[in-house]
Order: C-alpha cells, then sequence, then structure tokens
C-alpha cells in the first residue's frame, strides 16, 4: 500500500455483540448510523460532545416488534420527500417460532410533530407486515407520482424472484405494497435520476444476471434494456457520474454520461462506461479485484476532492481497495487504477460516506464482522488543501479586481480624451 496517499485515520471501532450482513448498515438521518445485527440487535452509531469533547457513541436501540430470537436480514432509512417531514426506518427479519421460519416486514415512522425525527420515538411506532416470502436487500428511491411530485418508497427484493415496492397511501397511514415480477432472484439494485425525466435502473442476480434498464418516468415506460450473464453472483451494482459537480472545484478531467460498477463473487469488477448512451457495451475491468476473494460492497465518492470520484471496493479477503481513474489520450481514453489498499481484521461488509460529526469533512464508516470502524480525513493534509485552495481563490479574486479597476479606468480615460480633441478642433 503506497502510504503517502492514503487518506484516512481510524478514529473509533465499535466491537457488536454479534455480526452483520452486507445488507446491515444504514444512514438515518444527516449524522448517525444504523447498524443490524443477525441476532435481533440494531445499533444507533452517533458522535455526541462529552466532557467538552466530541466522543462517538454507540448504543442500542429498541425497536418494537423485533422478537429476541429473531434474525435481522436488512435494514435502511430515508428522510420523506418535502413537503413532508420525517425519518422513515424499515428493517427485515425472520422469526424462528420451532416449527418453521417466518420473514417480517417492520416499518417506523411517527406521525406525531416533534417526534418525526426521534429515533427512540420512531421506534416505538411500528406497522407489522408479515412476508411470503425470504427477504433480502431493502432499498429507498424516489418515484414519480400521478401528480408531477415525487415520492421516497422502499424497494425489497425476495426469493421469489419478484421486487416489492411500498409506498405510503396518502388517505390513510401505512404503505401499500406492488411488486413486480423479474423471474429471477436479485441480490443487489441501484436506480439513478437523470436528465429528461429519465431513470436509469441496474440489478444484479444470485444467478450471475445483469440487468440495466433506461426508464421514461413520466409514462412509465422502459425506453432500452441491456442484459449480461456472468459466471458468478453479482453482489454489488452502482450507478454515477465519474466527476463532481462543485463551484469550487473545476476538475482537470470532464467526464460526461453515467457509468455502472457491477461486482461479482469470483470475477474482476467492472465498469460500464457512458451506459445510457452505449448501455453494456463499452466496459473497462479493475485489475487485481479478484485477488482478494469476493468483494462484498463498493462506493464511489470524491476522496482528494480533485472533483473527480475514486471507487472503492470492500473484499470478504479483508481489504478495501480504492481506485482511481487514470485518462490516456483523449479525454474518455484511460483505464482505473489501483491506488492504494487497507489491510482490516475481518471481511467487509458495508461502507458509507457521511459527516458524522458535523464540521463539513465526511468521514469513512466501515462495516465488518467484527463492528464498525470509523476512519477520518487526515486532517494534516485536509488542512494543507484548504490552505492551498484558498490561496487560488485570494489569486482569482485579485486577478478579477484588478482586470476591473482596469477596465473602470480605461471607462474613465475615454471622455477625457474626447473633450480634449474638442477644444483643439480650430472653429472656421
Amino acid at each position: 500500500m503506497l502510504r503517502e496517499s492514503y487518506p484516512f485515520v481510524e478514529d473509533s471501532f465499535s466491537r457488536f455483540p454479534s455480526q452483520s450482513n452486507i445488507y446491515g448498515l444504514c444512514q438515518a438521518g444527516e449524522q448517525e448510523l444504523l447498524a443490524a445485527t443477525l441476532k435481533g440487535k440494531v445499533v444507533c452509531f452517533r458522535y455526541q460532545e462529552l466532557q467538552q469533547k466530541v466522543r462517538p457513541v454507540a448504543k442500542e436501540v429498541q425497536f418494537t416488534y423485533i422478537p429476541v430470537d429473531a434474525e435481522i436480514v436488512s435494514i435502511d432509512a430515508f428522510n420523506k420527500s418535502p413537503p413532508k417531514r420525517g425519518l422513515v426506518v424499515g428493517i427485515t427479519f425472520i422469526k424462528d417460532s420451532g416449527d418453521k421460519a417466518t420473514p417480517f416486514l417492520n416499518i417506523y415512522c411517527d406521525y406525531e410533530p416533534g417526534s418525526e425525527f426521534n429515533l427512540e420515538s420512531i421506534a416505538q411506532s411500528c406497522l407489522n407486515l408479515e412476508l411470503q416470502f425470504t427477504p433480502f436487500q431493502l432499498y429507498h428511491t424516489e418515484v414519480q407520482c400521478a401528480d408531477g411530485g415525487s415520492e421516497t418508497v422502499f424497494l425489497l427484493s425476495g426469493h421469489d424472484q419478484r421486487i416489492h415496492l411500498y409506498k405510503e397511501v396518502r388517505s390513510l397511514p401505512g404503505p401499500t405494497n406492488f411488486n413486480l415480477n423479474l423471474k429471477m432472484l436479485v441480490l443487489w439494485l441501484d436506480m439513478l435520476s437523470i436528465a429528461g425525466g429519465r431513470r436509469l435502473s441496474a440489478f444484479g442476480c444470485q444467478n450471475g444476471c445483469l440487468g440495466l434498464a433506461l426508464v421514461n418516468q413520466t409514462g412509465p415506460e422502459i425506453l432500452q434494456s441491456w442484459r449480461v450473464q456472468f459466471d458468478s453472483p453479482i453482489s454489488t451494482v452502482l450507478l454515477f457520474p465519474l466527476s463532481c459537480q462543485t463551484e469550487c472545484i473545476q476538475p482537470s478531467m470532464e467526464m460526461e454520461g453515467y457509468n455502472l460498477l457491477v461486482t461479482s463473487n469470483i470475477e474482476m469488477a467492472v465498469i460500464y462506461r457512458d451506459v445510457q448512451e452505449r448501455g453494456l457495451s463499452w466496459s473497462t475491468c479493475l485489475s487485481e479485484s479478484d485477488q482478494w476473494d469476493a468483494v462484498l460492497c463498493a462506493l464511489v465518492i470524491d476522496l482528494d476532492f480533485d472533483g473527480q470520484k475514486e471507487v472503492l471496493l470492500g473484499t470478504y479477503g479483508q481489504e478495501l481497495l480504492c481506485y482511481k481513474f487514470q485518462p490516456t489520450g483523449g479525454r474518455h481514453d484511460g483505464q482505473f487504477q489501483l491506488q492504494w489498499r487497507r489491510s482490516f481484521k475481518s471481511p467487509l461488509l458495508s461502507i458509507i460516506y457521511l459527516d458524522l460529526t458535523g464540521d463539513g469533512l465526511r468521514e469513512l464508516a466501515v462495516l465488518t464482522l467484527k463492528g464498525l470502524h470509523i476512519l477520518q480525513h487526515s486532517l494534516t493534509s485536509t488542512a494543507a488543501l484548504v490552505l492551498q485552495r484558498l490561496a487560488q481563490r485570494v489569486s482569482a479574486l485579485t486577478a478579477n479586481s484588478e482586470l476591473e479597476s482596469a477596465k473602470a479606468q480605461n471607462t474613465e480615460d475615454v471622455p477625457a480624451q474626447k473633450q480634449e480633441c474638442t477644444t483643439q478642433t480650430p472653429s472656421n
């Protein structure tokens, strides 16, 4: 590993009472994480000011109607779409009743004003739904409504080879259920809204099938769809643009279009480029991504603040890998190269990038079989980068000020010259 390029230091580690899985971590609100363990426990992780210092706190939250013998499968949370307010938490679990195992989906949401973001209060407001299938990934996304607005819904994949949608009925509190029959067991899905009222939808299946669709959301209508077959189960699919659109950072390489990251159990990770235009025809492999066992989780974020995103992969072989696009020749040509890797003491299950401390600098939360690691950016290198960016901004502002002054001076000189010419003109 190239130590000089590794941007994080570990701030804390929280050990859990039992192990989790790849669906066991989610963000809850702006500065909190929820981690679910297989033995029915949900741990809330946050930073709090204790004894005049900001310290990490991991606390178990008692969500109602989850039996002590339940095995939690997946957890997810989202804030309601405006103008509604409130945090919604979904938890799927399997209750072992001795003679049979019964799956459930619990949806938690407090409708009382003032309590809609209080996690302790939300955990007591439960809608308990018995499922007729074994649940897998619980995922939330925004969908277009008939009135032109949008609404956030839960999508749940199951062993019945369907995708189930749960949305709130506006006339009555509680969800309604729709399902899509794909005839394949979906392990992971991802969706991304793009320009023109369209949406990209990707899913990866247990049989190795990768699916991608371009959808007109106002229809809804499937404009195009593509399928590719892998040789092993798909563990992650992730849609992303490669460049960040920020006001203060101008990326050195503008990468137009959207890409699709695909990881599987035994093959190298693959990135399909410009998928909204080319579908699954233009691919590039991430070299060495198959050297540390199966890739279980992935994330695409801008770690070095240069306006271009990096690809993070977490493996069962206890490695965190970071790849960055390196252009060659034309602006769209190039390869993703391994920048650094970091070893952990147990397999990596999930990765989330969020601002836990509220200081404007996000942390990397890494869920492993043994617990939750919180990695923070190196303050030394970050401070140096801030000073460099401030110097660039001051230089740009100074140059603009000098240019405006020169323009103003030229404007003042023009009338004076005209007056002088008028005075020297001889009379007839």
